[in-house]
């Protein structure tokens, strides 16, 4: 039989406008900056010759982000809705591709990234106060179902608690470029590297794959754009500002890392912060920087579960088998039973990583070419809706279409390739992942 559609009409189906747009570029912020900047830039620097391309990689990925924040903000205004990308890829492609999205988003990508972001969060506040053998897992664990909650009171305790969180983490970011510029002489070299930086050659394209990593998480405004109270041109405003202050972060830690360091002992650190802070000012400050690598993993992990929920509420609303998914608490003004089942499928991601540590690494492989996959397909959406829904109202246009989409279109293949690449086996299981969502919309449309 053809599926029924819930009645969207209904207000226990309609999310309310409630957020500023200092909640957006709150959210916005604090899922990007989050612990890859504490990670990453040793391995860009491992993969740039100099200090002047280690700074521009940095400075290009600002740039793609911009672009494809600008083709974003078209496609928010355009169509404002809490499903986001599913929603963008529902009127390009239809009902398959965008259940496949939403699949693969609440079984692997979502999910995978909250597990991720609560194991770093509980690797680094064990080593404050250890609880045991499975220190890490229980914080991870504690710290899924405490932010769940949270979120679950509605979406002005997570809003407030998420601002809080970015006020923390900003803060503390800010606090090692002042220590780094005006605290800190300029490095020797006090300790030696332990491997060299490599060539450019064959190299700066894997370099890249790390920055823009990095600076990944910004289109999950999209899943809010129905909740702006400013709608369209509060989207515009907020990614425009997300981006421009999370470039300007990244470019002066980055440079402060350099300055402090150097370019050499930069690439032979596993923990590039720690040491800036260690050589500036002991050991005391170098468990300083555990303390806001948690802090900027709860950040992220709390905006995640933020804007996972609703593409599970989307999916809810379009397929009946996951109806439930779709009802809105106004009291709480949040998808209650959606954020129920993603805060379940998060713990069992948790308690597969206690089972084995490999498993925690497995999800970092297969998480990266199925996002990347799809974030192609929603850069080539906006040229399938301008042709489709020629008549539509569009309150911001991309600026110097269809240029600026097409370097979106091809920075993202290029991710997509250099994700596959990069993960190998890894990519398989995500594959298999997606094969079985493909399987379940057929058996759900039977």
């Amino acid at each position: 039989m053809p599926q029924k559609s819930v009645n969207k009409s209904d207000p226990s189906y309609q999310p309310k406008k409630t957020l500023s747009t200092i909640d957006a570029i709150a959210i916005i912020v604090g899922i990007v900056i989050g612990a890859g900047v504490f990670k990453t830039p040793s391995l860009v620097a491992l993969n740039t010759s100099n200090d002047v391309l280690f700074l521009l990689a940095w400075l290009a990925g600002g740039g793609i982000s911009l672009v494809g924040a600008l083709s974003y903000a078209e496609l928010c205004a355009t169509y404002p809705h809490t499903g986001g990308d599913y929603h963008f890829l529902y009127r390009a492609y239809g009902r398959p591709v965008a259940f496949l999205f939403a699949w693969t988003r609440m079984v692997v990508i979502q999910t995978g990234s909250i597990a991720l972001l609560a194991f770093i969060f509980g690797d680094y506040a064990t080593q404050f106060y250890p609880i045991g053998p499975y220190s890490e897992g229980i914080y991870a664990l504690a710290i899924v179902l405490i932010l769940t909650f949270i979120n679950i009171l509605g979406l002005t305790f997570g809003a407030t608690a998420q601002k809080l969180f970015t006020l923390l983490e900003v803060g503390g970011i800010l606090l090692i470029i002042v220590v780094g510029l005006f605290f800190t002489p300029i490095s020797e070299t006090s300790l030696p590297p332990t491997k060299p930086a490599v060539s450019i050659s064959g190299s700066l394209g894997m370099a890249m794959v790390f920055v823009l990593l990095t600076f990944g998480g910004w289109n999950e405004a999209a899943y809010i754009s129905a909740e702006l109270k400013k709608g369209a041109r509060g989207m515009a405003s907020a990614l425009l500002w997300s981006i421009l202050i999370i470039t300007i972060v990244y470019l002066l830690v980055n440079y402060t890392y350099i300055r402090v360091l150097g370019h050499e002992q930069m690439a032979s650190s596993d923990a590039v912060a720690a040491d800036l802070m260690r050589y500036a000012w002991g050991e005391n400050a170098a468990k300083f920087i555990g303390l806001l690598v948690a802090i900027s993993a709860l950040t992220s992990a709390n905006a995640t579960i933020i804007t996972g929920a609703r593409s599970n509420y989307a999916l809810g609303q379009d397929f009946p088998f996951f109806k439930r998914l779709s009802q809105w608490n106004h009291q709480t003004s949040s998808p209650v039973k959606a954020l129920i089942v993603q805060g379940l499928l998060a713990t069992t991601l948790v308690l597969l990583g206690l089972m084995t540590r490999r498993g925690f690494e497995t999800i970092v492989d297969y998480t990266a070419p199925v996002f990347w996959f799809f974030f192609l397909l929603v850069g080539a959406a906006l040229f399938i809706l301008r042709k489709k829904d020629p008549e539509t109202p569009r309150p911001f246009k991309v600026p110097f279409y269809p240029i600026l989409p097409a370097v979106f279109c091809v920075s993202s293949t290029f991710l997509l390739y250099s994700s596959l690449v990069y993960t190998g086996i890894g990519a398989v299981f995500g594959v298999f992942v997606l094969l079985v969502g493909f399987l379940v919309f057929i058996v759900l449309r039977r």
